[in-house]
C-alpha cells in the first residue's frame, strides 16, 4: 500500500486533472493581453514538461493532505501507517521540497511529517474498497486565505463582498487564475473544512443548488471583472472557477471561509483494495 501511496503523490505533482488543464486553454483561447497570454502560455508548457519528465510542476510541493474514503471494514491503522510512510518516502523518490516545520522553533522535519502532518480527513463509505485522494496545497496560495464571522444581517451580499476582497487583496501572490473554494455556515471551523472540501469538486461542474451555483457563477464574473490576471500582470481571468459548499449555522451567527487554490491545481485520487 505504501508504494501506492508514493505513486499517487508523484502522479498529484507531475500531472495536472483533465478539468484544470481544459479551464486554463480555454482561458489562454480568450485572453487577448500579450502578457497574460505568454503567463498561459508559460503555465502549459510547464504542464506538459512535468508530466513528460515525471517531476513536479512546481517547487513548492507543499502541504500533504488527504481525504480517506473508508471501505467497510478497512484497517484504518493500517492505512495511516502507510500514509504517513508514503509521504516520507514520497519526500526523497519524488522528489517533494522539504515543507513541514515546526511552527513555533520552524524546525524542518527533513521527511514533510510532523505533529498532526500528514492531515489525513476520514470518511467512511460503503464501498468495498478504500478511496485515498491527495491535495497538496502549496503556502502562496493557502496564505491568501481567509476567515470572518459575517453578521446574519449582512446577507448573500456581505457574502460576495468579503469574498471579492479576499481575492483582490490577495492580488498576484497566489499565482491566478485561482481556483477560490468558499464554505458557508456551519460552524468557524466546519466552514473553514468546507472551503476546502469544495478544491475537492471539479471545475468543470457547479453547486447542485441552483442559488449556490448562480452565487458560483457571479462570483466568478465579479472576480474576472478585476483584472488581476494571470500572475497578477493583468488579464481577463483572475479565476477559473468559484465553488461553494455550505453548511445550517446558528441564527445569530454567518461564518465564511476562502480558500484560494492557485493555477496548479494539483490532486490525484487511488483505490485501495483490501485492508
Amino acid at each position: 500500500m505504501k508504494e501506492q501511496i508514493v505513486e499517487l503523490i508523484r502522479r498529484a505533482h507531475a500531472q495536472l486533472p483533465r478539468d484544470v488543464v481544459t479551464a486554463l486553454r480555454a482561458a489562454y483561447r480568450r485572453e487577448d493581453g500579450e502578457i497574460a497570454r505568454l503567463q498561459l502560455r508559460n503555465m502549459l508548457e510547464n504542464i506538459k514538461l512535468a508530466k513528460k519528465l515525471g517531476i513536479p510542476m512546481c517547487q513548492d510541493t507543499g502541504l500533504p493532505i488527504f481525504y480517506v474514503y473508508l471501505a467497510k471494514n478497512a484497517d484504518r491503522k493500517a492505512i495511516e501507517k502507510a500514509i504517513i510512510q508514503g509521504v516520507k518516502e514520497a519526500t526523497q523518490k519524488v522528489p517533494l521540497r522539504q515543507n513541514v516545520v515546526n511552527p513555533l522553533t520552524r524546525k524542518n522535519s527533513g521527511n514533510n511529517l510532523g505533529e498532526g502532518i500528514p492531515l489525513i480527513n476520514w470518511k467512511f463509505s460503503n464501498r468495498s474498497a478504500t478511496e485515498i485522494l491527495y491535495l497538496p496545497k502549496g503556502a502562496g496560495s493557502e496564505n491568501c486565505s481567509a476567515a470572518k464571522m459575517l453578521k446574519p444581517s449582512e446577507g448573500l451580499e456581505g457574502i460576495k463582498e468579503f469574498v471579492l476582497e479576499t481575492v483582490k487583496s490577495a492580488g498576484g501572490k497566489p499565482c491566478p487564475p485561482t481556483i477560490v473554494g468558499v464554505g458557508i455556515g456551519g460552524s468557524f471551523d466546519l466552514a473553514a473544512k468546507l472551503a476546502k472540501e469544495a478544491l475537492l469538486r471539479p471545475i468543470n461542474s457547479y453547486s447542485k443548488r441552483g442559488d449556490i451555483a448562480r452565487l458560483e457563477k457571479e462570483l466568478l464574473k465579479e472576480i474576472n471583472s478585476l483584472g488581476i490576471g494571470p500572475m497578477g500582470f493583468g488579464g481577463r481571468t483572475t479565476s477559473l472557477k468559484v465553488n461553494i459548499e455550505y453548511a445550517a449555522c446558528h441564527t445569530a451567527s454567518l461564518p465564511v471561509v476562502v480558500n484560494v487554490q492557485c493555477w496548479a491545481h494539483r490532486y490525484a485520487r487511488a483505490i485501495v483494495h483490501g485492508n
